[in-house]
C-alpha cells in the first residue's frame, strides 16, 4: 500500500468556510486505488505554509503528493499545469503581505505538474463532473504550496508525483458570499476521489 500526502487549506480572506478542509479531513485515513491517504490541513500563511508541508513530507515519506486549494468563482475542477517561484498577493491570515518575493532563491522559475493532469480532466468529464486544465495558480498560498512541493520533488524526491487541484466553491461557502458559483460537497469530494484514482490507475497501482 502507497500513501499519499493529501493537503487542504484553512478558511481565509473573507471566506469563512474552505471546502478543502472539509474534504481532506473526511479522506484523511481513507484508502483510494492503492492509496493510504494523510490528510494535512496547511496555514494559509507565506512563512508556514511551504514549512509545515516540507516537515508532513518528511514525516510521512508519501509516494504522492496533492495539495488542493479554493478558487471562489471557478466553475469547474481545474488541475494546475504549472507553479512560479514567486509570492505575491494579499495579506495571508497572519497579517503577512508579500511583493514578488521569490520562494526558494536556489529554485527554478517554474516547475510543471508531475500529476496526470489531463488524464484527470479526461476521466472528471466522463464521470459527469466539469473540468479543464489550468494555466495559472496565481502567486497566492496556493502556488506558493505547489511551488514548494514540486521543489521538494525536484530536488529530493524525483519518483514523487506532485500537483495542485483547484476547486469551486461548495454550496455553503455560495449561501454566504452570494454570486459565485459553486458545487455540492458530494461532488467536489467524488471529484478528488476520482483524480486520485486516475493518478493511482496512471501508475499502474490500482
Amino acid at each position: 500500500m502507497k500513501t499519499l500526502l493529501l493537503t487542504g487549506f484553512e478558511p481565509f480572506l473573507s471566506y469563512t468556510i474552505n471546502p478543502t478542509m472539509r474534504i481532506v479531513e473526511e479522506l484523511h485515513g481513507q484508502v483510494v486505488g492503492n492509496y493510504k491517504i494523510h490528510s494535512e490541513v496547511l496555514p494559509v500563511d507565506f512563512r508556514k505554509a511551504g514549512e509545515n508541508l516540507l516537515e508532513q513530507i518528511d514525516k510521512v515519506k508519501p509516494d504522492a503528493l496533492i495539495s488542493l486549494g479554493l478558487a471562489a468563482g471557478r466553475y469547474k475542477l481545474t488541475p494546475e499545469r504549472i507553479a512560479i517561484n514567486v509570492n505575491d498577493g494579499e495579506s495571508d491570515n497572519s497579517g503577512n503581505v508579500l511583493e514578488d518575493e521569490v520562494i526558494q532563491a536556489e529554485g527554478q522559475d517554474a516547475y510543471m505538474s508531475t500529476l496526470p493532469i489531463r488524464d484527470m480532466v479526461n476521466r472528471l468529464k466522463e464521470v459527469g463532473l466539469p473540468a479543464e486544465i489550468s494555466n495559472t495558480a496565481g502567486t497566492y498560498l496556493c502556488n506558493h504550496v505547489m511551488y514548494q512541493g514540486l521543489h521538494y520533488a525536484k530536488t529530493h524526491q524525483t519518483h514523487m508525483p506532485s500537483g495542485f487541484i483547484h476547486m469551486p466553491a461548495s454550496h455553503e461557502l455560495a449561501l454566504q458570499h452570494g454570486r459565485i458559483p459553486s458545487w455540492s460537497h458530494d461532488d467536489l469530494k467524488r471529484g478528488m476521489i476520482t483524480c486520485i484514482k486516475v493518478l493511482s490507475k496512471t501508475l499502474g497501482i490500482s
